[in-house]
């Protein structure tokens, strides 16, 4: 994505002690209710080590495995639910089971194997999935090189396989989109990943066609164009196909394996603009439509992906391109699909009108949930929060964040919940410190499937069970063999009563178990 390029470097604390003070004028003076559903995701770059793993850690396997850890567990601690991590940052892999190299940013070297042995994709599902964590492989489906110092190339890389199937733009090694053979041989390396990875979902970021270089120099594709035209008369209208070809196809590949494996593109913000388009955005930024070929109105009425993730990366009343202006137009294009908005949380502390305002993610979050067709958000990068620029990362903990939430469900891909859990029972320790429950796995379902994971809900004796608070929720694990958990957090003169849903794989959410108090067995 764009912000790539953006290298954050320091950490910025600097805000600290003020985003304290917001933090809490913002609770005491904006009253909004938190929605149980809702996606929460981070970008982990792992190109030019943006976000992981650091240059510091090096090749060192202890190293980057406890950089991750720390990296979920801040996250989750400010309420985010979704890992987006980069995979494949140039035709290149942070996983084992595949057909291309090990990527350079992961070892130093490409196509060197960590030592010891690991395979970080793997770790990073197993991780995310044990602390209630999406996990969703980003994959940059054409750039294959962010350099051409022959240095940082494998000698099995595909740009020397197979070098007539790319071309050279603003020194960088970029497949060709129009050539058959390229789109189905990024359709099998991304199916290596859904094959062989417990992954949540199938990610792409903004970069089809390349930006526009500083002279606009034209695309070197012509003679391809006259080669698989495939009848289309305009240069303009083929690259957008074959775009659209790579999606499509890519998408009947994944539910073809794996059904409940989402499918998810984040273009930049702006899909046209009106003055160009009737039905563009009253706007005047890059357009994807137009310079990048991103048909993404397109992907969404066809059903060809699951969600779409535009990079809103601009404050209110932007000039060029307005926040408010871009959440109401990309809701007019849904579809019955999901949209969640890409937040540039790397410019926070940008000197520029409306990134002064310090507030101006936190409120961004609250305008999206006033608006009727936005399901979350997924912010760029995870440097930026882990930094805490601005006071973001203490604004998501202490109040936009404050109560955990669930992904919201995909009917279109399944609509049957689970069955309710069973045999709740409920064990106080000796001095009274903690609780611990143990529950039965449900039946099957009608639709085959038993649970993947549980969400466990504890009130106060007396009070009304209400799954719908997500401000009740104290654990969520995808884990469907997980069958008990230890509440440690409670208040010895406090007597609590709990209930268990089951999750499926894609969120829906049983019936409540029966409800057990302190030492109550069933």
């Amino acid at each position: 994505m764009l912000a790539t390029i953006y290298r954050m470097t320091g950490k910025t604390y600097l805000y600290s002690f003020f985003a304290f003070f917001i933090c809490l004028f913002s609770i005491r003076t904006y009253s909004q209710q938190i929605p149980k559903r809702e996606f929460r995701g981070v970008w982990v770059a792992t190109i030019g080590n943006i976000d992981w793993p650091s240059v510091r850690a090096g090749n060192n396997v202890a190293q980057q495995k406890q950089e991750f850890i720390d990296l979920l567990d801040q996250h989750r601690s400010a309420g985010l639910n979704a890992i987006i991590l980069q995979v494949r940052p140039a035709a290149d892999a942070f996983y084992g089971k595949g057909r291309e190299p090990w990527s350079r940013y992961l070892t130093g070297k490409q196509g060197l194997a960590p030592s010891p042995f690991y395979d970080p994709l793997e770790f990073a599902i197993e991780e995310a999935h044990k602390r209630g964590m999406e996990l969703h492989a980003w994959f940059n489906p054409y750039r294959a090189s962010t350099t051409l110092n022959p240095a940082h190339f494998s000698e099995d890389h595909i740009t020397k396989r197979h070098p007539e199937w790319f071309f050279t733009y603003a020194g960088k090694k970029l497949f060709n989109p129009g050539l058959p053979d390229v789109r189905k041989y990024i359709i099998d390396v991304i199916m290596d990943v859904v094959k062989n990875y417990d992954v949540d979902g199938i990610h792409f970021d903004d970069y089809f066609y390349p930006y526009p270089d500083s002279r606009n120099t034209s695309v070197p594709d012509q003679l391809t164009f006259a080669q698989y035209n495939n009848g289309i008369e305009n240069i303009e209208d083929w690259r957008r196909n074959n775009v659209n070809m790579l999606v499509r196809d890519l998408g009947i590949a994944i539910k073809r394996i794996k059904p409940y494996v989402k499918y998810g593109i984040s273009p930049c913000g702006v899909w046209d603009n009106k003055e160009n388009n009737s039905i563009g955005s009253e706007t005047r930024g890059l357009s994807a439509y137009r310079e990048l070929y991103a048909d993404g109105v397109k992907w969404m009425q066809e059903g060809w992906i699951d969600y779409i993730n535009p990079q809103i990366y601009f404050p209110f009343k932007n000039r060029a391109a307005a926040y408010e202006v871009l959440v109401s137009w990309w809701q007019r294009h849904t579809y019955g699909r999901h949209f969640y908005v890409g937040h540039g949380a790397y410019r926070v502390t940008e000197n520029k009108t409306g990134w002064t305002d310090k507030s101006q993610i936190p409120r961004q979050v609250r305008h999206l949930r006033e608006e009727h067709d936005v399901e979350g958000s997924i912010y760029f990068s995870s440097k930026s929060l882990m930094d805490n620029l601005a006071g973001l990362q203490d604004s998501m903990r202490n109040d936009l964040y404050r109560s955990p939430a669930l992904p919201p469900t995909m009917p279109w891909l399944d609509s049957i919940p689970p069955n309710a859990p069973f045999g709740l029972l409920v064990k106080s320790s000796a001095n009274g410190k903690m609780n611990t429950l143990f529950w039965q796995k449900p039946d099957v379902a009608s639709d085959g499937q038993s649970a993947y994971g549980y969400v466990v809900y504890r009130f106060v004796v007396g009070e009304h069970i209400n799954i719908k608070d997500p401000s009740k929720i104290i654990f969520i694990t995808y884990d469907a063999d997980k069958l008990q958990y230890t509440d440690d957090d409670i208040k010895q003169n406090q007597r609590y009563k709990y209930v268990v849903t089951a999750i499926d794989r894609l969120k829906n959410e049983s019936r409540p178990s029966d409800s057990r108090e302190e030492d109550e067995e069933s």
